[in-house]
């Protein structure tokens, strides 16, 4: 178990932001931004992940599979537009789900999360 490296670890809510396996990287519960509009806490959402990742010396450029969790799924175009902004070409595989977050705040609170697998080898 000694190359599994675990960072961001929040021991309250027993998470870990990312942890390192091999050749992968694993975030979960990216979120920002919650009480903002849908395209504000994707953007916050992508801004904790770039967080994450720089802890490893990465960058969304090395993300190469998303869950992307919505309150409305409808608001997908809005996540593609941020993606078109901030990827630079280098678009992950993704699958949206839509879902009813378990979070503070109701239908005006949590409205993006995003999971990730980035590529951390050589």
């Amino acid at each position: 178990m000694s190359n599994i490296i675990r960072k961001d670890v929040n021991a309250d809510f027993a998470h870990t932001g990312i942890i390192k396996a091999g050749d992968l990287c694993f975030l979960s519960y990216c979120v920002g931004n919650v009480g903002g509009t849908v395209e504000e806490q994707i953007n916050g959402a992508f801004d904790e992940m770039e967080k994450r990742l720089r802890l490893f010396d990465l960058t969304l450029e090395n993300v190469v599979k998303m869950d992307c969790l919505f309150r409305d799924v409808w608001n997908i175009p809005v996540m593609e537009k941020v993606i078109k902004e901030r990827f630079n070409g280098k678009y992950p595989a993704r699958k949206s789900i839509q879902t009813e977050f378990a979070h503070i705040g109701g239908e005006t609170g949590l409205q993006f999360q995003v999971d990730a697998i980035a590529y951390c080898g050589e």
